[in-house]
């Protein structure tokens, strides 16, 4: 009777641990867009992009955060030179369930991050499609080089003229998955064939794009 009870005590306290540690996560201030703006690459620009952060971590249950798109963003037109890296505050980053993403941004750039596709998840705690997946969505909206900077050239054929065309130009993209190539980078792998949802879609991407938290 008395080892009965132990027992029945451990697991009261194991269950009453479990639940501090499930309160104790962090809260989410990372993750994919499950949806692009639907538009091809216009995603109004940096704050359209920001807003549909804001927007879709509110409808997760997400609140009292500032959003950022991972974004960078050409020069000209009145436009300033942005580069992703420097607009997504200084991390750490978890994901929807609490695991860590980079503990900053140094980090986040290179190898020691923990972005892969069972951590790159999106708003609501859902794996995004891959490699391999039907349909393969694996192409996130950058702009980036692996460094998290504007990639060097015409903005039009880099970030889709900053993000406001849906049909001419191209852009960078990552794979969260990091698969299709021996140096297969989250944020920097290749060009968009242009800038339209159907093009996008094409080549296996659907016009999503990383969310960061900045405080």
């Amino acid at each position: 009777m008395k080892h009965t009870k132990y027992l029945i005590a451990l697991l009261a306290a194991a269950g009453f641990a479990m639940t501090a540690v499930s309160q104790d996560a962090p809260e989410m201030s990372f993750f994919i867009t499950s949806v692009g703006s639907g538009n091809g690459g216009n995603l109004g620009g940096l704050a359209g992009a920001d807003a549909h952060c804001s927007s879709l971590a509110d409808a997760a249950g997400s609140d009292g955060k500032t959003w950022r798109a991972y974004l960078s963003q050409a020069p000209g037109m009145g436009a300033p030179l942005v580069n992703a890296r420097d607009r997504i505050g200084n991390g750490p980053w978890y994901n929807a369930n609490g695991t860590y993403v980079a503990w900053d941004v140094e980090g986040l750039h290179e190898d020691r991050n923990n972005i892969r596709k069972p951590t790159a998840l999106d708003e609501n705690g859902n794996e995004i499609n891959g490699a391999g997946d039907s349909p393969n969505r694996h192409d996130i909206l950058t702009g980036s080089d692996s460094s998290g900077r504007l990639v060097a050239g015409n903005g039009a054929l880099t970030t889709c003229g900053n993000w406001t065309s849906d049909s001419t130009g191209n852009a960078i993209v990552g794979h969260h998955d990091r698969l299709g190539g021996p140096s297969a980078s989250w944020n920097s792998v290749h060009s968009t064939r242009s800038c339209s949802q159907e093009d996008l879609r094409a080549t296996g991407g659907d016009g999503l794009f990383y969310c960061f938290a900045i405080d």
